[in-house]
């Protein structure tokens, strides 16, 4: 009996936003291959996010791999535009004494 060989797609789609998530899960690109390279298993980053499968992880990391610069290129072009979002926040809004404010707000609900 001869295997039959077929291509399959990765497993990635871009949202409206230009964010690359896995499958049909709202986990990003960025989450999965953090956890990879921080040591998970495939196994493993599947119990963290029960919404993947299996083959969907080993897929991810298998495009990773083969792709590294292209897929690194595009998580440190999402780090720098996470920044940028975090300094436009912390101008907006002052994140210096938010613990003292919260627990301000709280006391004077009682």
């Amino acid at each position: 009996m001869a295997l039959l060989i077929e291509t399959q797609p990765v497993p990635l789609t871009v949202d409206d936003d230009g964010v690359v998530r896995v499958g049909r899960t709202r986990v990003t690109l960025d989450t999965l291959i953090d956890a990879f390279q921080e040591g998970a298993t495939a196994e493993e980053i599947v119990h963290q996010y029960p919404s993947l499968t299996l083959p969907d992880v080993y897929s991810v990391i298998g495009y990773y791999l083969k792709n590294r610069y292209e897929v690194d290129k595009y998580l440190e072009a999402r780090q720098e535009q996470a920044g940028e979002v975090r300094e436009q926040n912390e101008s907006k809004y002052d994140p210096g004494g938010v613990r003292e404010r919260l627990l301000k707000r709280q006391s004077k609900a009682k």
